[in-house]
């Protein structure tokens, strides 16, 4: 897996997924403490984890080995693009976060955001549709985009591989309007990051 970028020019693989929708209050930041791994083939899953540990820690190679002890016994790996190229799904991410002691709680969009404790939670990561384009032409059809957030420095920030730069979204109020933003796309999914306590003792909800 290619370095961390801060910053440099986008590539342009082929066929490639377009960026995800970013709020408009987003600013991009090129702060160097700030670690950003950049998009490299459908390897989203493994940039949003490490993205939000802020440190490289997964891969293609240990990716691709917790798809093998989740699905050992079959022919095409469900986990996984049928190419073996990436593309993972929730079932990986979550196994990689138990490997490193956090839990992945995912968060009924139904609930009001203002019912989450932040102070407990590590960061999130979002499912979003991302278009795919062969060049300059959109395909008819998207694609599962995984995307990191957590806070750095006292500000929440936007880790998404597919930008140029960390973007910072701001504060506690400031992050509730950005991921209400993303939530309202019907596709969208929300994954709270937590260490495993927190998520056992359900902690990472405000008492009502």
């Amino acid at each position: 897996m290619p370095p961390p970028v801060r910053p440099s020019p986008p590539s342009s693989p082929s066929p490639s997924t377009s960026p995800s929708p970013v709020s408009p209050s987003c600013r991009p930041s090129l702060s160097p403490s700030v670690y950003h791994e950049r998009q490299s083939m459908q390897l989203c899953a493994a940039h949003a984890l490490n993205n939000l540990l802020q440190r490289s820690v997964f891969g293609k190679d240990r990716l691709d080995e917790l798809c093998h002890r989740l699905s050992p016994n079959t022919l095409f790996n469900p986990h996984r693009s049928l190419l073996g190229t990436g593309n993972y799904d929730a079932n990986v991410l979550m196994a990689a976060l138990l490997t490193e002691g956090l839990s992945a709680v995912w968060w009924d969009k139904r609930r009001s955001l203002g019912s989450l404790s932040l102070s407990q939670i590590r960061g999130f990561i979002l499912n979003t549709p991302s278009a795919v384009t062969l060049g300059p032409i959109s395909l008819p059809f998207h694609r599962p985009h995984w995307i990191a957030i957590r806070p750095i420095d006292g500000s929440y920030y936007n880790l998404d591989s597919k930008l140029q730069a960390p973007a910072a979204i701001g504060n506690e109020g400031q992050l509730r309007t950005f991921l209400s933003g993303q939530l309202s796309q019907a596709s969208c999914e929300l994954l709270l990051v937590v260490e495993t306590n927190v998520e056992e003792d359900g902690s990472w909800l405000s008492p009502s």
